[in-house]
C-alpha cells in the first residue's frame, strides 16, 4: 500500500504547527537601573594610604572592565596555581557542570516532540475463535497462529505553542543553570583568595606573637637575674611571668585557626585535610591591586550571575504561562500506520496481508474540576514571584556592590591607623622595656606596653588582610569577569562549562 497520503497530512500539520502563534506572553527583559551611582555621595577617587606592606593607596577606575581572571591581579604564582586546581577538582563545580549538562539534554529531549514519533510493533500470538462470535480463518481452523507487523506514525500539533513554550521554558532553566555554573566559578575563586589571605593573616599574627613571646622570655630571664642580685622583688618576677603567660595563651586560637584554614584551601581544592593544599601563604607573597574596577551601574545587571540567574527565572516563569494558557485550549493529533498480518511470519508482507489506518483528532477539555484554570492562575502568580525576586536580587546586588566600594576606603583608613598605633605601641614597648632594665619602670607599666604592642600587631595584620579580602570581595560583587574567561569570550562557553574539568 502507499502513505502517499498521511504523509501529505503530515507535511501540511508540520506547516501549520510552525506557522501558529505561541500562547501567552512573550518574554521581554527587565530594563536595566537607570542609577548613576552606587553610593549616596560620589565616590573618592582613591583610597587613603599607609607606611606599611600592602598600603598602597588604590584607585577607583570608571567603567574599567574586569579581566576573566581577576585573582591573577594579586601576581601570585602560588595562588593562581592553587585555583586552577581547584577549578579541575572542586566537586561543587563538578555538581554545577554536571546540573547544566542535565538542563540542556533536557532541551534536546523536549525538542524531539517537534517530531512525529515513529514506532514499529511486532507481535506474534496464538488464538482460538469460536467460530460464533468471530470470524474464522478461510481455513476454517479454530486454532491458529496470527503474526502482525506494524509501523505507526503519530504526532501532535503544537498549533498553540504549548510545545514551543515549554521548549523555551527549558532553555530559560539550562542559561539559569549556566549562570549557577558562572557564580560558582567566581565564588569559588573567591573564596580561594579569601582563605589563602586569612592563612596569610594568621601567619604573620602567629609570627608577631612568637617575637613577643621571646622578647618576654628574655626579659623574665633577666628579671630572675634581678631577683638573685636582690634588684627586684618576687612580685615584679610574678607580673613578668603572667605577662609571658598571658601573651604564651593568645598563640593556641591563632594556631587553631591557621589549620582551619589549610583544611579549607585543601578542601576547596578537592583534596583531603590530610593531603594539604601544598602551598604556604604569607601576606608579603600577595601584592594588592592597585587598580580598582567600578562599572557603569546599567551594566551590573549584565554582569552579575546571580541577577542573569533571576532573570532567567523570569524568563522560565513567563514561558510556563504560556504553557498553561495552551494546555487549556484544543490539542489535535496525527495519527497513521501500515502493516501486515498474516497466519504466518513467512507470508507477513506478502499480497493481501497489508492493511493501514490513519486518522486525526481534536481534543477539548469541557470540564476537569478546575484544573487547568487554576494551573494558568499559579503559573501567572509564579511569574509575579520571579518578578519580585528578580528586583530584589537587583537591589541586593547593588546594595552588595555599594558596602564593598565603602569598605575598600574605610579599610584602607583603618590600616592607616593601625600602622600608626603599632609604631606607637612599639617605640612605647621600647621605651619601658628600657627603663624596666634600669630600674626606673614598673613591671605592670610593661605588662600595659606588651598587651598594648600585642593587640596592635594582631590588629595591623587584621587591617592588611581585609584590604585583600574586600578587594577579592569587589571582584565578585562587580560580577567576577566571568564573561571575560576565555571559554566564554570564545562564544562556547556553555559547551566549554558543560564538560567536566580534566
Amino acid at each position: 500500500m502507499h502513505m502517499k497520503r498521511p504523509v501529505n497530512c503530515f507535511v501540511v500539520a508540520m506547516a501549520v504547527a510552525l506557522a501558529g502563534c505561541a500562547a501567552g506572553p512573550d518574554f521581554e527583559r527587565p530594563a536595566a537601573p537607570e542609577a548613576t551611582g552606587y553610593t549616596p555621595e560620589p565616590l573618592s577617587v582613591q583610597t587613603a594610604s599607609a607606611e606599611v606592606s600592602g598600603g598602597d593607596a588604590q584607585r577607583f577606575v570608571q567603567g574599567m572592565d574586569i579581566p576573566g581572571q581577576w585573582w591573577t591581579l594579586f601576581r601570585s604564582p602560588a595562588l593562581n596555581a592553587l585555583i586552577e586546581r581547584a577549578f579541575k577538582a572542586n566537586p561543587d563545580l563538578q555538581a554545577a557542570q554536571a546540573a547544566l549538562r542535565v538542563a540542556m539534554e533536557n532541551v534536546s529531549a523536549q525538542q524531539g516532540f517537534f517530531f512525529p514519533t515513529i514506532q514499529a510493533n511486532y507481535q506474534p500470538t496464538r488464538q482460538k475463535m469460536s467460530g460464533v462470535l468471530a470470524p474464522t480463518l478461510n481455513s476454517n481452523a479454530t486454532i491458529f497462529n496470527l503474526y502482525t507487523g506494524q509501523v505507526t506514525v503519530s504526532y501532535a500539533l503544537d498549533v498553540f505553542g504549548g510545545n514551543r513554550r515549554q521548549v523555551e521554558s527549558l532553555r530559560a532553566q539550562a542559561e539559569w543553570q549556566r549562570f549557577q555554573l558562572e557564580a560558582t566559578y567566581v565564588t569559588l575563586a573567591t573564596n580561594v583568595v579569601n582563605a589563602a589571605v586569612q592563612e596569610a593573616s594568621l601567619r604573620t599574627q602567629i609570627a608577631a606573637i612568637e617575637e613577643v613571646i621571646k622578647s618576654a622570655a628574655e626579659l623574665l630571664e633577666l628579671s630572675h637575674r634581678q631577683l638573685d642580685l636582690g634588684a627586684i622583688a618576687m612580685s615584679d618576677v610574678q607580673a613578668q611571668e603572667a605577662a609571658l603567660a598571658q601573651t604564651q595563651a593568645a598563640l593556641p586560637p591563632l594556631q587553631k585557626l591557621l589549620a582551619q584554614q589549610r583544611n579549607l584551601l585543601a578542601v576547596l581544592a578537592g583534596s583531603l585535610p590530610a593531603e594539604g593544599s601544598g602551598d604556604r601563604f604569607d601576606l608579603d607573597s600577595i601584592q594588592l591591586p592597585l587598580q580598582l574596577p567600578v562599572s557603569v551601574p546599567s551594566k551590573l545587571v549584565e554582569q552579575r550571575p546571580d541577577v542573569r540567574a533571576a532573570e532567567a527565572q523570569m524568563h522560565v516563569a513567563s514561558a510556563q504561562v504560556g504553557v498553561a494558557v495552551a494546555n487549556m485550549l484544543p490539542q489535535f493529533n496525527l495519527a497513521a500506520g501500515v502493516g501486515s498480518i498474516s497466519s504466518s511470519a513467512a507470508q507477513l508482507g506478502a499480497a493481501g496481508t497489508a492493511f493501514w489506518i490513519a486518522g486525526a483528532s481534536i481534543t477539548q477539555a469541557l470540564f476537569a474540576g478546575g484544573t487547568l484554570l487554576h494551573r494558568k492562575r499559579a503559573a501567572d502568580a509564579a511569574l509575579d514571584l520571579a518578578g519580585a525576586q528578580y528586583r530584589s536580587t537587583v537591589l541586593s546586588a547593588f546594595q552588595n556592590v555599594a558596602d564593598t566600594l565603602r569598605a575598600l576606603e574605610y579599610d584602607a583608613e583603618a590600616l592607616k591607623a593601625n600602622a600608626r598605633a603599632e609604631r606607637a605601641a612599639f617605640r612605647s614597648l621600647e621605651l619601658v622595656t628600657a627603663q624596666v632594665r634600669l630600674g626606673s619602670a614598673s613591671r605592670i607599666a610593661l605588662l600595659l606596653a606588651q598587651q598594648t604592642y600585642q593587640q596592635s600587631l594582631v590588629s595591623l595584620a587584621q587591617a592588611r588582610a581585609a584590604r585583600y579580602v574586600d578587594t577579592a570581595a569587589l571582584f565578585q560583587a562587580l560580577g567576577g569577569g566571568w564573561w571575560n574567561r576565555p571559554s566564554v569570550a570564545s562564544g562556547n562557553g556553555s559547551d566549554e562549562a558543560a564538560r567536566p574539568a580534566q
